[in-house]
This record gives structure tokens, sequence and C-alpha cells, in this order.
């Protein structure tokens, strides 16, 4: 069943999260990720939820997203964007239905 990272990021440093974009794709391709969506235009049709930049990565499997976010690879990269954000970031599985 698919799995995905979700995540808001509110940018605070962008030279040190555009350095974290180059990094993070291809290890997110690397262990089988794909964007779903990656900070594009938000329009609130029903209240408003506190989102600066929305990110869906989708993995096959909730193991497959689990090496992703917990690997030794992902470890230094994922510092850069604690550094250079304010985040918050979840992992979903998906619909089986």
């Amino acid at each position: 069943m698919t799995a995905y990272l979700i995540a808001n990021v509110s940018v605070n440093d962008p030279d040190g999260f555009a350095a974290y974009r180059e990094k993070v794709a291809p290890l997110i391709e690397q262990y089988g990720g794909r964007y779903i969506v990656r900070g594009g235009e938000i329009e609130h049709v029903e209240g408003e939820m506190d989102v600066a930049r929305l990110v869906i990565v989708e993995f096959d499997d909730m193991d497959a997203l689990r090496k992703f976010y917990f690997s030794d690879d992902y470890e230094p990269v994922k510092a850069m964007r604690l550094a250079s954000t304010d985040s918050k970031a979840m992992l979903v599985e998906g619909y089986a239905g």
C-alpha cells in the first residue's frame, strides 16, 4: 500500500533551503519516491490551514518510506532542511480501499 511523506515547510534561509532541495531530489528518487506536490500554489476553499509550503512525496509502501526517511543517506540532508526551515512532517499510509 502506498505511503506518503507530507511536510509543511516555512523557509527561513532561502540559500540553505536551495542547497537542501538540490540534494534531496536525487535521494528521494534513489529510494523510489515520487513528488506529488512540491510547493505549488495553495487555494483555501474551506477555512484556512496554516500551510506555508506543502510537500507530498509518494513511496510504494511504508517500509520504503521509512528506509528513506531514517536512512544514513538522508540524515545530513534532513539536517540541512531543519537548519533552514521551520518544518512539520509526517509519514502517512495510503488508502487501501
